[in-house]
């Protein structure tokens, strides 16, 4: 397998990395990673078809750009692959045409030929799709052994508008799956937040999907004001410090939810994923150096999978956390680096979700404020 990774910047492509020297128009496939406005200007668009001719394109909008060891704004982060003996299949859906996430996830892993398949690698609308439900529905047309991983699609810190596009100019409302075949290839994946728990644990006594109403029989808002002390007055921004750690009934690990939105109105909380009723939450607070160093274990345990640094690292990284690291923001992806070793290659994006499984062959799930890796390399 050979790799490229180049960064689209100001109208044109002003970082090549190619160690491999990959023939760009031997590209099989090209991921790309940039600004909604950018990645939907039909002329940028054609640039990357033309310079990657007869490759499988897919692009999605994002909350920053990672590219080798830095954090970008309004860029393009692009990874083109040349496959030696494996191979890709594709399946979009859009959510419009289904009635639920469930469906749509269901309808895209459907659409993949299951022989042989190692890895699906997802992309999906991030202001339409209830990314929980989502992946509920691939989990339920996979084989137990295939690998799920993947991002939601960003808007910057505005929650607006997000795109994917396959082969053609991104759009509002798509998911996009990408499906890796090859008995040679070598896949590892981690994902981790770093958040510290505080608090009693407590349990989700009134919900509906994403949104909250009670827990422990009293009013979750109130109760998170509680919490939150001095910063309660600076909600809903504040909200990204303090995420809700939430261990569903059938798991032992817990999973992080983002609070979206808080409704005073009707006294809740909506987050970026479902919070069920019957699950125990805690919440926690942001600590910085345990932030980065999530980062850089979510490496070392993509490490335990597979023992060997791969030759492609994708990161994709939760908007909660650039917010909140700030001028630090670069140190995540450095702290990744640092594990695995100048010959992997770095990039990815910053999302609104992260799809990756708690542990090795497990079903994959919807996180928030992780830093999650998808390694894809070739045995030769």
């Amino acid at each position: 397998m050979k790799i490229a990774t180049l960064l689209f910047q100001n109208s044109s492509f002003t970082k090549v990395i190619n160690k491999d020297n990959l023939l760009f128009e031997n590209a099989d496939l090209v991921l790309g990673f940039g600004s909604g406005k950018i990645i939907t200007d039909e002329q940028v668009f054609s640039t990357i078809q033309n310079k990657f001719p007869n490759a499988t394109l897919s692009i999605c909008s994002t909350a920053g750009e990672i590219y080798d060891l830095e954090v970008f704004d309004h860029t393009i982060s692009l990874v083109a692959f040349s496959f030696s003996s494996s191979s890709i299949n594709t399946a979009l859906v859009n959510i419009d045409d289904f009635n639920s996430s469930f469906e749509a996830g269901k309808q895209l892993v459907n659409q993949l030929p299951k022989e042989n398949l190692k890895l699906i690698f997802v992309l999906s609308d991030g202001g339409k799709v209830n990314g929980s439900e989502l992946v509920k529905g691939m989990n339920t047309n996979k084989n137990k052994e295939v690998l799920i991983t993947g991002g939601i699609a960003g808007d910057g810190s505005d929650f607006n508008k997000t795109f994917v596009g396959l082969n053609a100019i991104p759009q509002s409302g798509n998911i996009v799956a990408i499906g890796f075949y090859g008995k040679n290839l070598s896949l590892s994946h981690g994902s981790l937040g770093g958040w510290e728990s505080f608090g009693l644990e407590r349990e989700v006594t009134k919900s509906n999907g994403n949104e909250l109403y009670e827990i422990d029989n009293k009013n979750a808002l109130d109760l998170y004001k509680t919490y939150l002390g001095k910063y309660a007055n600076e909600l809903p921004g504040s909200a990204l410090l303090f995420p809700l750690a939430i261990k569903l009934e059938s798991e032992q690990d817990a999973i992080v939810r983002t609070i979206l939105s808080i409704d005073d109105k009707k006294q809740t909380m909506v987050f970026a994923g479902d919070v069920p009723e019957g699950s125990k939450v805690r919440f926690m607070k942001a600590n910085f150096d345990r932030l980065i160093d999530a980062a850089s274990d979510a490496a070392v345990n993509c490490l335990k999978i597979n023992n060997k640094s791969p030759k492609i690292a994708i990161l994709i990284s939760c908007v909660g956390r650039k917010i909140i690291l700030g001028n630090r923001i670069d140190e995540e992806v450095e702290a990744v680096s640092e594990i695995f070793g100048n010959e992997t290659s770095l990039v990815g994006f910053y999302s609104y979700g992260e799809i990756s499984p708690l542990k090795p062959l497990t079903n994959c799930e919807l996180h928030n404020q992780t830093m999650t890796i998808t390694c894809i390399d070739e045995i030769e």
